[in-house]
């Protein structure tokens, strides 16, 4: 049997950009002539899966649709949910359209996930489909690389696939010791059957399920959309799928994944992925010297900018601000020794430090090994001469 995907498309994204309410969704973003939904069209472009349904909220239908064309995907579903209720009903929804047989396997992916080892990811599918029994709901693991309070963590029963626990976003001591003891990362995906899904939902979500159930019946199908009814939609209450389902039964199973996994959802993590990446944005133009070593605009998004600035040995960036912009810098080489207004910081390796609109911050290597730094500009302007300097060692500040 193929296996049916459906990807969840309906976040807003905001932790990357909080103040800046016109920015595109995570999952839209381009981050260099591509986007996290454009990657995980393409990691479902394999015979292993049917044609694909992305349940999504009515505002991004053109955006959904664009990228659909895009991939050249003609066969799809998209459902439109008229406000936005969190994973359980947009998880639950495609499960209710009747087309759906009642043992289809379904495979419920997160949009803005980036998952590089496609074939990797799709062997660990194929592996597990046997393994899916009356009531059974997968749930994909990843090792963790770091604590993080940005992800909820799950322990299994020794030597099974069984999950014995979830944690929902614990903090950074917390994660620490969940790691220890050989706890995952919950990363959000899942695979179940269509009646495996009604099931669960009935019992445990029955209020939900019913007014889910009534939205899609009373839809308006449209060409390949399918609307759904906002009166019976509207009274659902947000929940997330973990929240409404995972915590409340015992039939989880897990699919660990050994694979390069991340949700870019904080600017560490992008910082991260650009650094690695770095020498794709390379080329003759886009080098800048300055007295203290050199930067690199590796990316322009919008509203966003990502730099690589090299400080070399005793050199120091003027004490400055900016009147239009926040910053964050990610540390990839040296030990660099920042000032962020009464603040003297040493960040160590990976270390990110944020740089608020208007603080008064430097950059100064003190050491003889040169030190790197992945920057993010955050702004509606991005430019040079939103630099104010209040000191500069190299006398550039102007009377």
């Amino acid at each position: 049997m193929k296996v049916l995907p459906v990807i969840i498309c309906g976040g807003a994204g905001t932790r990357l950009f909080k103040e800046n309410r016109d920015n595109l969704p995570k999952q839209f973003i381009d981050f260099g002539g591509w986007t996290m939904f454009q990657k995980t069209l393409d990691r479902i472009n394999s015979k292993l899966f049917l044609p694909p349904i992305i349940s999504t909220n009515i505002k991004y239908l053109n955006l959904v649709k664009k990228h659909l064309k895009k991939n050249k995907i003609t066969d799809y579903k998209i459902i439109l949910e008229p406000s936005k209720k969190n994973t359980a009903p947009a998880i639950l929804s495609p499960c209710l359209l009747p087309e759906i047989a009642s043992n289809q396997i379904i495979l419920f992916l997160p949009s803005d996930q980036l998952i590089e080892e496609k074939n990797k990811f799709n062997q660990e599918i194929k592996k597990n489909l046997n393994k899916i029994f009356y009531k059974d709901i997968f749930v994909f693991g990843i090792k963790p690389k770091e604590p993080s309070d940005q992800f909820g963590y799950f322990f299994r029963k020794k030597n099974s696939i069984n999950v014995s626990k979830f944690t929902e976003k614990p903090s950074i001591k917390i994660a620490k010791n969940i790691i220890k003891k050989g706890g995952l990362w919950n990363a959000g995906i899942f695979m179940s059957t269509k009646e495996n899904i009604i099931y669960h939902f009935m019992n445990e979500q029955n209020k939900l399920f019913k007014n889910c159930l009534l939205s899609v019946q009373n839809s308006n199908k449209k060409s390949n959309s399918i609307f759904l009814e906002s009166h019976s939609y509207n009274k659902i209450k947000p929940i997330s799928f973990d929240c409404a389902i995972l915590e409340k039964i015992s039939n989880i199973k897990s699919i660990r994944l050994n694979i390069n996994w991340s949700d870019l959802g904080s600017w560490k993590s992008l910082l991260n992925f650009y650094n690695i990446n770095k020498k794709k944005y390379f080329t003759k133009t886009n080098l800048f010297r300055r007295p203290w070593g050199t930067y690199r605009n590796l990316f322009k998004g919008k509203n966003f900018l990502i730099k690589e600035l090299i400080v070399n040995s005793k050199g120091c960036l003027s004490l400055q601000k900016h009147r239009h912009r926040e910053e964050h810098w990610y540390v990839t080489e040296g030990y660099p020794e920042i000032t962020l207004d009464k603040k003297i910081l040493k960040p160590k390796l990976k270390d990110l430090v944020h740089i608020p609109k208007g603080s008064i911050h430097r950059i100064h290597n003190k050491l003889k090994k040169p030190v790197k730094i992945i920057e993010a500009q955050i702004g509606k302007i991005l430019k040079e001469t939103d630099i104010i300097r209040i000191e500069d060692v190299y006398g550039r500040i102007k009377n």
